[in-house]
């Protein structure tokens, strides 16, 4: 589906109410739209995790505009299958996820880092690399 109000409509009709009953959640799913405008946004929600996520996040429950209780999760199952067919897992998405260069890169050296945060000289600190480990 091409927008978050789309859904909605499906989950009025699917579970009664109006629409603006459900757009909050559907809304949470397409957020990732923001910043990347195609189908790749949907690795960040649409799977397993992301239902669940939606579901810490709204409660386990919504009450629609005629009182009827509904699943947050069964909403969230809802949208990812009306966009997938199906659900994926977190795994499904990123195995095929191209690992690159910078991804591995820290500037963050523990010992070198804690060493200059104590205030030890670069001295002290060649006697301590220099020392016999434990």
């Amino acid at each position: 589906m091409a927008h978050p109000y789309h859904h909605a409509v499906r989950s009025a009709r699917l579970f009664g109410g109006e629409p603006a009953d459900y757009l909050a959640i559907h809304d949470w799913f397409d957020e990732s739209k923001a910043h990347l405008a195609d189908v790749r946004h949907r690795a960040l929600r649409h799977h397993s995790e992301g239902i669940f996520l939606c579901e810490a996040i709204f409660g386990a429950t919504l009450t629609n505009s005629i009182g009827k209780v509904v699943p947050v999760r069964t909403i969230g199952e809802q949208h990812v299958k009306d966009d997938l067919g199906w659900i994926p897992t977190v795994k499904d998405w990123l195995q095929h996820l191209e690992v690159q260069p910078w991804m591995g890169r820290t500037p963050f050296r523990p010992q070198t880092d804690e060493r200059q945060a104590v205030g030890l000289s670069t001295d002290d600190q060649k006697q301590d690399e220099a020392a016999p480990q434990r």
